[in-house]
């Protein structure tokens, strides 16, 4: 399976970068599929749902369909998170899996920055990191893109996984 991700600290125009980067690169006519980790409890489900009374009532996996799509939602409960790998076994192949967050994951990854964030940049500490998409010029060891410029970074992706 091909996998590259985007990682980049709060703010930093991951989100957007993922957003662009999926039209573009399906639009040449390839399958993407998407992974996002959130750092914090999330639920894509609301009260008083009939698939929220079953998962409160205890059931391990609902699965909740129509004729548009379907969404597996599986409770941890007193499991561990799943790690990054145990996640992609569930996806359906396509020819690229784009990744947001997981940086300290050793797949590849495109760092998103912004300057006005004052963050530090990850990628002269981390060798995953293969490029940067930067709101100003750096210099840096490996490749510097636009944030805004989506498909130089999809050139980028696609030419890093041999698409």
């Amino acid at each position: 399976m091909r996998l590259y991700g985007i990682v980049g600290w709060k703010n930093a125009g991951k989100t957007g970068l993922m957003e662009r980067l999926v039209a573009e690169i399906t639009g040449r006519g390839f399958s993407v599929s998407t992974v996002k980790h959130a750092h914090h409890n999330f639920d894509v489900d609301h009260p008083g749902k009939d698939s929220f009374r079953h998962r409160a009532a205890g059931a391990s996996e609902v699965l909740l369909a129509s004729r548009n799509r379907f969404a597996l939602m599986h409770e941890l409960r007193t499991e561990e998170e799943p790690t990054l790998g145990v996640l992609l076994t569930k996806l359906a192949p396509v020819d690229l899996v784009l990744i947001e967050g997981y940086k300290r994951d050793g797949h590849p990854k495109v760092e998103a920055h912004r300057a006005s964030t004052g963050n530090p940049l990850i990628a002269p500490n981390d060798p995953t990191v293969q490029a940067v998409a930067s709101d100003v010029p750096l210099q840096l060891d490996r490749p510097v893109f636009d944030l805004n410029n989506t498909s130089e970074v999809a050139d980028f992706i696609l030419n890093e996984v041999g698409l």
